[in-house]
């Protein structure tokens, strides 16, 4: 047999390096997210709530700037003001996202832009969180509205001295802010000091009240609402304040000594058991009345058994704990679970599961700080205010981008890093020709991308309502 001698592979080596004027951008996938803001009328609530801002016709209409804010979020090379600088010497993205060269805002501009916020305006943010709010619901229509409120600690402790940084109970200097998420939606948000405790002042009643009057003015007046929070909200002025508004909570309680000597009485073949996976929860039902309080209220007193590996968990270690809930007590708010059938939340082991479902619902500070940045880049509070909202508004847009283009497309599950890596950091060359500007993609990106078919969904998305 005659042996062939294998082929000599030759590598082409690179020569020289040039340049190019033709418009190639590293940005490509942009596009897809700005067509998205265009179609769902982001843009006529920006200009319904800060168009006043503008107070000559000299410089850019709010929404562009608004526009390159948002951009400048969700392509997040960098989140230090000067990066206006280096995008507005790049004619290709002026062209990505459809605007001129001209338009594009300096870093001067936008810190005018930002500074020129008074403090009032900043609830101007948090009513666009909330129309951006209702037009989720009016999307899923859920069963129940199921609620979560939290702090979330931002570390900015290597930036200079910062007005209203202080330090937070994660033992660094920063911002607290009081959040309010629904899903993977923030939809409310108070920007605070970072010594300010969860529960400071009245800012959650506050909170919770103009969010269910804002659902229940232009959702549904009969949407059930359910709110869950930890122990740092565990005050009688706010159960009384959800009962009267007549919302449904699951509230985690503080483990006073009377309530462990009760749980230590009471007969093993009492207590009730939760598991999930290899983990295992021990739980007993108790009506429970604090010294200052005018009521008994229903009480679950939970003590871990098994850990993630399925070993006990010794006595000296266990971490136990005690939740409080209107459900099932509550007969208007029982009634309506029960009507909507949802009888599942009115159990014990619902009402444990659905308690520990917060861990699911604190993704979402995870979530925001992959996407944003902790630390905020002004001297002043309200501009850091301005730029913290434009954040929020930016990611709960990011958020509802994936829900809308659907799962086979861009999976929901992508966190920003991903999202980036994967759809917005695309090269794509811009060309124009017989008057029209055209995106162009490699075409096995185009094919990754599902790109057609992408371009489909961002033209229609459903539209924010007027």
């Amino acid at each position: 047999m005659k042996l062939t001698k294998k082929p000599k592979v030759t590598k082409q080596k690179i020569a020289k390096i040039g340049f190019t004027d033709e418009h190639l951008t590293s940005r490509g996938g942009l596009i897809f997210f700005i067509k998205y803001l265009e179609n769902i009328g982001i843009y006529f609530h920006l200009h319904r709530l800060f168009g006043s801002i503008r107070k000559n016709n000299k410089g850019q209409a709010v929404p562009v700037l608004f526009k390159q804010l948002f951009s400048f979020f969700i392509d997040g090379t960098s989140f230090h003001m000067t990066r206006f600088d280096d995008l507005k010497k790049d004619e290709s993205y002026a062209d990505i996202i459809e605007e001129t060269p001209n338009s594009l805002a300096s870093s001067h501009t936008m810190k005018r832009f930002i500074k020129g916020f008074s403090f009032v305006r900043i609830w101007s943010f948090r009513r666009l969180l909330h129309t951006l709010f209702i037009w989720r619901l009016k999307i899923t229509k859920p069963k129940v509205i199921i609620l979560n409120i939290d702090t979330m600690p931002m570390d900015n402790d290597t930036a200079l001295k910062r007005e209203g940084v202080e330090l937070t109970y994660k033992k660094v200097k920063g911002f607290a802010p009081l959040q309010l998420t629904w899903g993977r939606y923030i939809i409310d948000a108070v920007l605070r000091g970072g010594s300010k405790h969860s529960n400071y002042s009245d800012t959650v009643i506050k909170m919770i009240d103009n969010v269910v009057k804002k659902i229940r003015k232009d959702y549904a007046s009969d949407a059930l609402i359910l709110l869950r929070c930890d122990s740092g909200f565990f005050d009688q002025k706010n159960m009384k304040a959800f009962e009267e508004l007549g919302i449904a909570y699951i509230m985690g309680g503080k483990v006073y000594s009377d309530i462990k000597t009760i749980a230590k009485t009471t007969a093993p073949d009492s207590w009730d058991r939760y598991v999930k996976g290899q983990q295992e929860w021990k739980y007993i039902e108790l009506a429970d009345r604090r010294g200052t309080w005018d009521r008994f209220r229903r009480m679950f007193y939970s003590r871990y058994v098994t850990n993630d590996d399925g070993q006990v968990i010794m006595d000296f270690n266990r971490p136990d704990s005690v939740i409080y809930t209107n459900l099932g007590v509550d007969s208007i708010i029982t009634s309506a679970f029960k009507e909507t059938g949802l009888e599942y939340y009115l159990t014990g082991y619902g009402i444990i599961e659905c308690y520990h479902g917060r861990g699911n619902d604190e993704l979402v500070h995870r979530g925001l700080k992959d996407f944003g940045t902790e630390k905020l880049p002004f001297k002043r509070f309200t501009p850091n205010a301005v730029y913290y909202y434009s954040m929020l508004v930016s990611y709960f847009l990011t958020e509802s981008f994936k829900e809308d283009v659907g799962e086979d497309t861009i999976p929901i599950g992508y966190y920003a890093a991903t999202l980036r890596r994967m759809v917005i950091d695309t090269a794509a060359k811009i060309i124009r020709t017989g008057g029209k500007l055209i995106v162009k993609f490699y075409r096995a990106v185009y094919e990754q991308l599902h790109a057609e078919q992408l371009w489909k969904d961002v033209l229609h998305p459903p539209p924010i309502p007027v």
